[in-house]
């Protein structure tokens, strides 16, 4: 590998979670493309933000939080979210310089010679001394499969590909998923569609109330303790729930929040449970959440028996080189900026020889 290139620390993804790490990097004194670099598979800036649909408006997002060391101030609450975070992102990286790198696409990550690993990216290959992951969900949404599910002759897409509720104009529309989308996708489809029904596993719980620090910590420590245990992290509204909002509430009122428990089968023309029950459908919408996108790190043999990986912190357990940012309880967007500098400093502990806390 004659044309392989050697840096102190790879940065997988521009998101959230590798604009901290990469900040945090620089802050430290390390160079972008001298001691680190950043490769982001996205055509341009904004993560996954950019490929959000257009009705999801910048005052209709839920805790977005600034990167380190720039706030993002004055932005238009009616403009679409992937305009206004994309620009900020943008801004970011060119302010701090962190030269990302992109379109990147990476193949795999390996063991090298000299306890270096190997990046195998359609930019090259990289060596390096350490890595942080911060890929993301987004190029990995989840599709349950049903019986049946092959002959249905109406459309099937996913919150991933959600085009904006005018699409569905006089149709009739089966939402799946019981989380912040798919709530999101009835309340702003039912106005538009002939008929709406919402399915979920579980029944969804709402909250009451502030959602203040201390009940932040505790949800974010309920999906921590999965991801040291090396189960497959849940999201953090999976453990908070739904905040009750007015929009919400009008929601339940009218009825486009009535819930069903989940479909048994999949028809040609709509779904079906046990007791008989039939709702013909043109569309099925997954709002069924995402995966992480970690394939590429199976090389490396990271993942425990019960599916995840064991991470400490943002330590993978199974190897201190690697740092998985924006992975389980750091996925939230304010997670994301706190565990990038966490990274860093145990990277740089790491690169010193010095120990790395347990």
């Amino acid at each position: 590998m004659n044309n392989t290139r050697e840096v102190e620390a790879v940065v997988l993804g521009a998101g959230q979670a590798g604009l901290s790490s990469a900040y945090h990097l620089r802050r430290t004194g390390f160079l972008p493309e001298r001691d680190f670099v950043v490769l982001d598979h996205s055509p341009g800036p904004g993560g996954a933000w950019q490929f959000r649909w257009p009705s999801l408006t910048y005052g209709k997002v839920h805790g977005m939080h600034a990167l380190p060391g720039m706030e993002l101030t004055d932005a238009d609450s009616a403009r679409p979210s992937s305009e206004v975070i994309t620009e900020y992102f943008d801004r970011y990286e060119r302010t701090f310089d962190l030269r990302v790198r992109r379109p990147v696409d990476v193949r795999a990550v390996r063991e090298g010679s000299g306890d270096r690993l190997l990046v195998e990216t359609s930019d090259g290959v990289w060596s390096a001394r350490a890595l942080i992951n911060a890929t993301g969900t987004w190029d990995r949404p989840f599709w349950p499969r049903y019986p049946g599910q092959e002959t249905f002759l109406g459309r099937q897409l996913h919150t991933a590909r959600y085009p904006g509720p005018e699409e569905f104009t006089g149709q009739q529309v089966v939402v799946v998923g019981g989380g912040a989308s798919g709530t999101q996708h009835l309340l702003e489809i039912a106005p538009y569609a002939a008929a709406t029904t919402w399915v979920t596993r579980r029944p969804p719980v709402f909250r009451e109330g502030p959602f203040d620090e201390d009940a932040g910590r505790a949800a974010v420590a309920l999906v921590e303790e999965r991801v040291r245990q090396g189960l497959p992290p849940r999201s953090v509204v999976s453990v908070t729930g739904l905040p009750l909002n007015d929009a919400i509430r009008q929601g339940l009122a009218d009825g486009v929040l009535d819930r069903l428990p989940m479909f048994d089968r999949i028809t040609p023309d709509g779904v079906e449970w046990k007791d008989g029950r039939r709702v013909t459908a043109d569309v099925i919408l997954w709002a069924t959440g995402f995966r992480p996108a970690v394939d590429h790190l199976a090389p490396l043999r990271l993942r425990e028996p019960g599916g995840g990986i064991r991470v400490d912190g943002t330590r993978a357990v199974a190897d201190p080189r690697i740092h998985l940012v924006g992975y389980g309880p750091s996925a939230s967007t304010i997670g994301a900026n706190r565990a990038g500098r966490a990274a860093v400093r145990d990277i740089r502990r790491l690169l010193a020889g010095e120990p790395v806390a347990a």
